[in-house]
């Protein structure tokens, strides 16, 4: 598939779409949990207005989200990952590429060892 140049201009956030599904959630099981509460069918009603609960946080976020801008980050001092932790200097590595029967008499010597 050949580019065209203009894939960030055109790239559209999926965002808006999950806003979209999740009011119409909030909508239709609040509606639902209304109509099973007049028909005298409370577990329904609850299971329906906890649907509703759910899909409302879910507004809330994805607002949220929309409203930090799509090139969002926390901060300078916030490292996109995990730092790796170092390793104990005083304890010995595996070698690193050694032969099949060398690197199994370092396994048994370390097994020994313990």
């Amino acid at each position: 598939m050949r580019r065209s140049g203009s894939e960030p201009i055109q790239a559209r956030s999926p965002l808006r779409l999950r806003l979209g599904l999740a009011i119409f959630g909030v909508v239709w099981a609040a509606g639902a949990a209304v109509g099973f509460a007049f028909a005298d069918q409370p577990g329904w009603a609850g299971l329906l207005a906890a649907i509703s609960a759910i899909a409302l946080a879910d507004v809330a976020l994805v607002v949220r989200r929309m409203r930090q801008g799509a090139r969002y980050q926390p901060g300078r001092n916030v490292p996109p990952y995990r730092p790796a932790e170092k390793a104990p200097a005083d304890k010995e590595r595996p070698p690193e590429r050694k032969p099949w029967p060398e690197w199994r008499r370092w396994y048994e010597e370390e097994r020994h060892r313990r």
